[in-house]
């Protein structure tokens, strides 16, 4: 692949699985900012950039509390989209820092319990909301210094209605991927500004593009433009591809492989893609929460030491797991037809826009010598200039995937049974 600053020469087309005896292992503001463009950025080279963050992690002078998840940490953050994937990561290390964390909620108790234990008693604020209601909206952010964007969707939620016409029910669309994705964003972005919240951190994408081929990714773009638009001096966050417990990665392929006797691989799984720990996204974050004015209208791009084809995660993933699923090269157009019918599914496998976003590389923009080559003024900053090395994806697999395997994890080793 040929990007800026990359070398065409690729690495070993094939990554090495686990042994089997790997261990199991902000004030406020007083008014509103005057200009509609960022303020002057604090610009440090990477080698006086903050290694040690966050801050909170020892008691210190006039502090509440016994250090980390027991103090005050001074900081008042609302999230958004905190029950997604990286959200409960990213909650779990704002507890653990002693910030006051207001989530928002569109669901019931249940689908945020198990974010309560994330914090010490007082130290959370739950809020329920609708994103077409723009005062329930405006109550979670309150008076939090720091707002973090992390909703998005890739497929449209769906619901079933009565119909006065054969077969008299219908597939309603109750929330869009462009409604999630760009228009929730913006209307978050535009609070911020009418309320003078301090910063503002937007999650978006490493694939968003406006030219891509995948209708998400040109809405994670567009949702940008919006929420820069709105508040030119917001934090963008783009990660590639999240690997993790919960993620859609890696479990993909192994869930597949469990539904059916063969995994595809769209147009031969050739394509790139450079998986990112979800928890190095959400330590990253968590960074930029403890000194965000270093960060305001810059942009972070998170993502893994090594890229890989699709394919290569599929046979990494079988490696893991025992299975043994053909590997089917299939063309896009041809993926498709299975892909409008799983995507009826309330949380489906596979859709016809996840087929083109599989068709496309989902790398970063530069390679790790354009990153590091880039001129101060306009840099975009990495997880390594924040401190957080990114963590190998060989490393985090085996503790979720070993599931998979028949028997268990172990199976293979002498003395359990």
């Amino acid at each position: 692949e040929d990007r800026q600053g990359v070398s065409t020469s690729r690495r070993p087309t094939r990554l090495t699985p686990p042994r089997e005896t790997y261990t199991m292992i902000s004030a406020r503001t007083a008014a509103i900012r005057a200009a509609a463009s960022p303020r002057p950025q604090l610009l440090r080279t990477l080698a006086s950039t903050p290694q040690d963050l966050p801050r909170i992690t020892e008691r210190r002078p006039g502090e509440t509390g016994r250090g980390g998840k027991a103090s005050d940490a001074g900081v008042k953050v609302a999230v958004f989209g905190a029950t997604g994937f990286l959200g409960r990561y990213v909650c779990s290390n704002l507890g653990a820092n002693g910030t006051m964390v207001y989530i928002g909620n569109r669901g019931d108790e249940f689908s945020h319990r198990h974010l309560r234990t994330m914090f010490e008693l007082g130290r959370s604020k739950f809020s329920f909301y609708s994103s077409r209601d723009t005062q329930s909206m405006a109550d979670v952010i309150a008076d939090a210094d720091v707002v973090i964007n992390l909703i998005g969707k890739y497929y449209d939620t769906k619901a079933l209605e009565d119909t006065n016409k054969f077969p008299y029910l219908n597939y309603k669309v109750s929330t869009s991927i462009h409604e999630a994705n760009v228009e929730v964003p913006a209307k978050i972005a535009e609070l911020c500004t009418d309320m003078q919240v301090d910063n503002l951190i937007h999650v978006s994408s490493a694939a968003a593009n406006p030219e891509s081929s995948s209708e998400w990714a040109r809405f994670k773009y567009e949702g940008e433009q919006e929420v820069l638009k709105a508040y030119p001096w917001a934090t963008i966050v783009r990660p590639t591809q999240l690997f993790g417990h919960e993620d859609r990665l890696l479990n993909w392929f192994a869930n597949f492989a469990d539904r059916f006797p063969f995994v595809p691989l769209v147009d031969g799984g050739h394509a790139l893609t450079q998986p990112v720990w979800v928890d190095d996204v959400a330590r990253a974050i968590n960074r930029i929460v403890d000194q965000p004015e270093m960060f305001e209208g810059r942009r972070l791009d998170c993502f893994g030491p090594q890229d890989y084809s699709y394919a290569e995660l599929a046979k990494f993933t079988n490696d893991i797991t025992g299975q043994d699923p053909n590997l089917v090269d299939l063309p896009s157009d041809v993926m498709k037809y299975p892909a409008r019918i799983l995507q009826f599914e309330g949380n489906p496998m596979l859709t016809p826009d996840l087929v083109n976003l599989m068709s496309e590389d989902y790398l970063p923009e530069l390679s790790e010598e354009g990153y590091a080559n880039q001129l101060q003024k306009d840099k975009i900053f990495t997880m390594k200039d924040l401190g957080v090395t990114a963590t190998p994806i060989e490393k985090i697999a085996f503790k979720y995937l070993h599931r998979f395997r028949k028997g268990g994890h172990f199976i293979l080793q002498s003395g359990y049974h």
